[in-house]
């Protein structure tokens, strides 16, 4: 599924002209963007630690030590 969001303040001018184009496109929804707000500044997150966001480093920490020669005879 794809969605073609307009926003509001061109809803009027856009939505009946994106709506026609992709009518014979079943995978297309136009829809008209009616937020108010921004879902970021509410500071809650649904984290415990109020919504501040941390930062980690995801890469596998390397075996200590050292590896032997691959040298191939």
């Amino acid at each position: 599924m794809i969605y073609c969001v307009v926003p509001e303040s061109l809803a009027d001018e856009l939505c009946g002209k994106l709506t026609a184009y992709y009518a014979d496109d079943t995978n297309v929804t136009v829809i008209v963007d009616r937020r108010r707000t921004s879902r970021r500044g509410s500071g809650d997150g649904g984290n415990s630690d109020r919504g501040q966001r941390h930062v980690r480093d995801r890469r596998r920490v390397r075996v200590p030590g050292d590896h032997p020669d691959l040298t191939i005879e």
